[in-house]
């Protein structure tokens, strides 16, 4: 018996009226993550189109595959590099031991190993505990499970730091799907990133494990400051005598949150979406134009107390998240802004936010993530005056 006639077969028990009808979100997940779902309109009018949502979510995933390949060689070589000072101890450095790797940094197999050592715990607790309340949540309201968990799953991953405990990682999904999703009627209904809300959970509720110099690299006595945290000490001058250049930081061989460090990556998985039309290319002109307007704006002001007024835009374009950001959250479709104009304005807003943290606040040295929530929470109200601006025009154009 095929797989196919498999499924046709216990079809019946799932659907309403059958034995196990109140499963039928499990059975709906499993079946439509192996073949396309069979879900057709009944009535005119018909639209064709090849996009459904679960083509959306395969998109971005696929999208991310250069950052998950460089978050594994960058958390492998960042921690190979540290061990030859500290040492190596733990089941990680057992099984390496145990194959033979070794953890030299120079390589690119032993540093794709280790990372993939410290990556795949993570997503596999991120993917359990988080589907386990998608399920609950779908079988309760009786729905299907809807695949954007799958994208929430490795974005979040990837923006997590590699040293992050796993028990934390499986207490900031569960809050980002329940909160920042679920309470609002799951996927298509939030207006906030799910990712970014498990994210912002665990850097307010667990601040010592998401932020400082010893969370990047998971080796026990190793400290090492990301580029955003020299550049608020001492100034963007300082990154060349820190051994951090400027394409060092594009390339993504720097500390920082596993997925995150890698400009080029980002960028790549950037043009496939916007290639793809899954991402909108409005929202991202806008955010570029907002970072560069308003940080070249605070180089020609200057400051002699704030070393971050100097940090030219081409920097705070490579460095910390906002790269990963703009490819992968300020693109995503259903918190951002719906309207054409509103899409501008909304990226230039998270834009000029991120600049603003970083520079004016010196309590966060990243800013990425609260800008785009803090976008996420005006986007309706953008499409709104958007949408009464052009009720207003066009009264006028006929009055």
């Amino acid at each position: 018996m095929g797989l196919r006639a498999f499924f046709d077969r216990i079809e019946p028990s799932f659907v309403k009226g059958g034995k196990y009808e109140k499963y039928f979100p499990i059975y709906e997940m499993i079946e439509s993550f192996i073949y396309t779902p069979k879900t057709v309109t009944t009535v005119a009018p018909h639209a064709r189109s090849y996009i459904d949502m679960k083509r959306i979510m395969t998109y971005v995933v696929i999208a991310t595959i250069p950052c998950i390949l460089f978050s594994l060689y960058n958390t492998g070589l960042q921690t190979n590099m540290a061990i030859a000072e500290y040492g190596a101890s733990g089941w990680r450095a057992a099984i390496i031991e145990g194959l033979g790797i070794g953890f030299n940094a120079a390589n690119p197999l032993a540093n794709m190993l280790h990372g993939l050592l410290y990556f795949l715990p993570i997503y596999v607790v991120t993917l359990v505990a988080g589907g386990i309340f998608e399920v609950i949540f779908a079988v309760v309201r009786k729905h299907e499970v809807n695949e954007g968990f799958l994208v929430s799953s490795m974005l979040y991953t990837l923006i997590v730091p590699a040293s992050t405990p796993l028990w934390q990682v499986a207490l900031g999904i569960i809050f980002g799907v329940v909160i920042g999703k679920e309470v609002f009627g799951g996927t298509g209904k939030n207006f906030l990133n799910p990712a970014l809300v498990g994210r912002a959970f665990l850097y307010f509720a667990y601040p010592a494990y998401m932020s400082g110099d010893t969370v990047w690299t998971p080796v026990d006595g190793f400290s090492g400051a990301t580029a955003l945290a020299i550049g608020a000490a001492d100034g963007v001058a300082a990154l060349p005598q820190h051994g951090i250049t400027w394409m060092d930081a594009f390339v993504g061989t720097i500390q920082g949150s596993m997925g995150e460090t890698s400009t080029i990556a980002c960028l790549l998985g950037l043009c496939f979406l916007l290639a793809t039309r899954i991402a909108n290319w409005r929202l991202v002109v806008g955010c570029l134009a907002g970072m560069i307007a308003f940080s070249s704006l605070l180089n020609w002001i200057g400051s002699d107390s704030n070393p971050m007024f100097a940090m030219p835009w081409y920097w705070h374009l490579v460095v910390g998240g906002y790269a990963f950001g703009l490819a992968f959250m300020v693109t995503e479709p259903v918190s951002a802004s719906h309207t054409n104009t509103g899409r501008f304005i909304y990226g230039a807003l998270i834009g000029f936010m991120v600049v603003m943290i970083r520079v004016i606040n010196p309590a966060f040295p990243e800013g990425m993530m609260l800008a785009i929530l803090f976008g996420n929470v005006f986007a309706p109200l953008i499409d709104y005056f958007v949408v009464q601006a052009n009720i207003k025009r066009r009264a006028k154009r006929h009055a």
